[in-house]
């Protein structure tokens, strides 16, 4: 396993960290306890910043904020075309702050500073013009009626969302979320999660820079128990928009059935399966694989953790991929030649480690990789399991780190059912060169999407979102717009009309 860890043949950029206070009303303010929380970095574990800890009180404020400015301000009265100008600014400006936003989430989460320059933060402005181009397009229909009655649907903006956002990909589940609520007209509270806060609170600041009128975009670092909490209970936000674990998921919906009965929508937790039949190419297959589950240092709901592998090329398959894994250098994240930078913090790192030994306690066999690699930071070699059965801890549960499952099958009957022997429905991916197992495949296992051929295939036109207890609701496409809008029958009575 390569190791790049150290300063030295690489840049790394100065950072000046401008934004540390929560952001309501259009103002950078103090928490109103005064309190404050650490953010560290992963690639050492020392302290980057002090961030304001908003809690309960905090979230009033911003709550306040948003729904003035949803009852009383501009926003959701202005013209979608007027919106979409908005949005196009806000996407400008994060461009121009490109490599200064990708080294934020560098230094926050651990995240590939190139794949930040080149995917996160360009997607997320993408996405912003993505719905900047729906904004205008937002209608209801006519109704036929069967009395003499004028009967037709609004599509209105729910009102005050409070977004509650995961630390794996701070800048891409940001837009996922506040672009088609802003552009739906509804105004909103952001909570980022407390160990990556910062680029939010930037994009706060771009926010007002781009126009986004004061209390439409409020940001809140915070506790998920504290201001999380608040967020899920809180009478006054209309629509909780969630995406994190499927455990706090569940206290999520809890707490808006609890308070107001507010809508959710939960992206939760994933343990997708990644089916390759004996027609694939070997060498395709491998690279696709250890991309699916080393990317983003396996930190990602969709990652592919669970390999079956036809019996035919299984043995090939499993060599090939330790040969793949063993090259991944893992190191700094700034450094250009590093595939894997650090776990997010010292919890995520000590879990990965724990479930890689109840792996070999429970009687998998650790191939390759799996052990610290740095002497400061939270740095884990790729680990590759094989011997694993479907009801391992590691065949089961969602690791979030660097740790591929290898199991092999026989038939497309067996493989369809160990598929969906789990409680998670979020993605799935098939290897193949057969059309009819395609699409036998892609219709019989339960997730919310299934890629073939390829992974990761996000686009702003197709929906994402799971199933079962990996949660309900859409991010981008169009499906994700209507989760922020409400639709309204108007019906008014006809008199002396020739025709209904």
């Amino acid at each position: 396993m390569a190791a790049a860890n150290g300063g030295q043949g690489f840049e790394v950029p100065e950072l000046d960290i401008k934004f540390t206070k929560l952001f309501i009303n259009g103002q950078f303010v103090d928490a109103a306890s005064g309190k404050t929380f650490e953010t560290r970095d992963p690639r050492t574990g020392e302290v980057i910043a002090r961030i304001a800890e908003g809690d309960k009180a905090d979230i009033d404020l911003a709550v306040k904020a948003a729904r003035a400015a949803f009852d009383n301000g501009p926003w959701p009265r202005m013209p979608g075309c007027a919106r979409a100008r908005i949005l196009h600014r806000f996407a400008d400006l994060v461009d121009q702050h490109v490599e200064e936003l990708a080294a934020l989430d560098t230094v926050d989460a651990g995240k590939l500073f190139q794949m930040g320059k080149l995917v996160d933060i360009p997607g997320g402005a993408n996405l912003l013009r993505y719905y900047a181009g729906a904004a205008d397009k937002i209608h209801g229909e006519t109704l036929k009626m069967a009395r003499p009655l004028h009967g037709y649907t609004l599509k209105e903006p729910v009102g005050v969302v409070g977004h509650i956002v995961p630390w794996n990909y701070p800048t891409t589940m940001f837009f996922f979320k506040v672009s088609p609520a802003l552009a739906a007209g509804c105004t909103m509270v952001v909570k980022p999660a407390e160990q990556t806060p910062l680029s939010a609170l930037f994009y706060a600041h771009l926010a007002k820079e781009a126009g986004i009128p004061d209390g439409v975009l409020n940001v809140v670092p915070g506790f998920g128990p504290t201001a999380g909490a608040a967020m899920a209970s809180h009478m006054d936000i209309d629509k909780i928009s969630f995406t994190g674990s499927t455990e706090v998921g569940r206290l999520v919906m809890q707490a808006a059935a609890l308070s107001n009965l507010k809508p959710v929508s939960l992206e939760l937790g994933g343990k997708s399966p990644i089916i390759v039949f004996d027609d694939a190419d070997v060498d395709m297959a491998v690279s696709l694989v250890n991309m699916a589950t080393y990317t983003n240092k396996g930190e990602i709901c969709v990652a592919g953790t669970r390999i079956y592998v036809q019996e035919g090329i299984y043995d090939a398959f499993v060599n090939k991929s330790v040969e793949l894994a063993k090259k991944s250098v893992v190191g700094d994240p700034f450094n250009p030649n590093v595939h894997q930078g650090p776990q997010v913090d010292k919890n995520q790192y000590e879990k990965v480690l724990k479930y890689i030994d109840v792996g070999k306690s429970e009687g998998a066999t650790l191939l390759t990789g799996g052990k610290p690699c740095s002497d400061k930071g939270y740095y884990i070699e790729p680990a590759i399991f094989t011997d694993v059965k479907d009801d391992m801890s590691i065949a089961q549960e969602e690791i979030f780190g660097p740790v591929m499952a290898l199991m092999k099958f026989k038939t497309m009957e067996e493989v369809i059912q160990k598929a969906n022997s789990t409680r998670y429905g979020l993605a799935a991916g098939v290897v193949t060169k057969n059309i009819d197992t395609m699409n036998t495949v892609s219709r019989s296992v339960r997730s919310g999407v299934v890629w073939v051929n390829c992974y990761f295939a996000f686009d702003p036109d197709a929906p994402f979102g799971g199933c079962k207890m990996s949660g309900f609701g859409k991010d981008m496409g169009t499906d994700a717009l209507d989760k922020y809008l409400h639709t309204k029958t108007v019906v008014t009575p006809l008199y002396n009309t020739p025709w209904l």
